[in-house]
């Protein structure tokens, strides 16, 4: 028998005129119109959703992975009843509790700070001492967080923000995010433990070493370093110098992960700008 026309095989390609276009699903060995699939997408994307752990971090409470332990060892509420599982979704309309707290959804805020001097670097303090968070009380309405700590005698760049993964990610010592500090000792810095220092010094079973270290102020004054390091552990600089002898009278950070004091006085702020905030995230 003679056909005429085209084939209408079920599993042929569609033509332009209408039909559905179709794809082969290597799984399930068979053909499948697009449109069935991007249905599923398109429904994943309408409901508005948003995944626990993701919505805590964007309340400014923590990270999402931090949020992931706080989820399993049931501190989440969802429409009040403990939430364990991991990857629940919020949904609009839900109220999601932490503890006593109602956990609201905010913009990510960054705010780059010129820390003064007997400002200490904690939400809280229950000596009632001066904090940094009552430098930046009215710059926004949203909760934010410092981004590690300079103790209570060291000025310069501090970062506060509400991103979790972000501060996460600047904090923890695999992405060797860098900070530059200018550093006031009480005599003249020896070349010899300038070299030591670039080498590294052993503290507390950890040999810290200099990313670069250098005389300031073209040199004139042997007491003033420049020291870039990596690390991140508590008053480094200070021990670092201590441990070979030195004092240090002043030390103030003036780069962190690429910022740095340009324009900022001390005791003031300013918002980073959008160039400034992808470029922390792709650090």
């Amino acid at each position: 028998m003679k056909h005429t026309g085209r084939s209408k095989d079920k599993n042929s390609r569609s033509s332009k005129n209408g039909k559905k276009d179709r794809f082969f699903d290597k799984q399930r060995r068979k053909y499948k119109p697009k449109d069935e699939f991007k249905g599923k997408k398109a429904e994943s994307k309408s409901d508005n959703s948003i995944r626990l752990n993701k919505y805590i971090a964007n309340a400014g409470i923590c990270s999402r992975r931090e949020a992931d332990v706080l989820i399993s060892t049931g501190a989440i509420k969802i429409n009040g009843k403990i939430v364990t599982e991991l990857g629940t979704k919020v949904y609009p309309g839900d109220v999601v509790h932490y503890g006593d707290e109602v956990l609201k959804t905010e913009k990510n805020v960054y705010i780059l700070l010129n820390k003064p001097k007997d400002f200490i670097t904690t939400t809280v303090d229950p000596g009632a001492r001066k904090t940094v968070m009552q430098l930046v009380k009215d710059a926004c309405s949203e909760r934010i967080y410092p981004v590690g700590r300079l103790d209570r005698n060291t000025t310069g760049l501090l970062l506060l923000t509400n991103d979790g993964d972000l501060a996460k990610k600047l904090m923890h010592p695999k992405h060797e995010i860098r900070k530059l500090y200018h550093v006031v000792l009480d005599k003249s810095v020896k070349k010899a433990d300038m070299k030591k220092i670039s080498e590294g010094i052993g503290l507390d079973d950890e040999t810290v070493a200099a990313d670069n270290i250098a005389y300031a102020s073209d040199g004139q004054s042997k007491k003033e370093v420049g020291i870039e390091i990596h690390s991140g552990q508590n008053r480094v600089v200070r021990r670092i110098f201590e441990k070979l002898g030195y004092k240090v009278l002043k030390l103030d950070r003036v780069m962190f992960a690429g910022l740095t004091k340009k324009n900022l006085p001390r005791g003031e702020y300013r918002f980073l700008t959008q160039k400034e905030i992808n470029f922390l995230k792709m650090s």
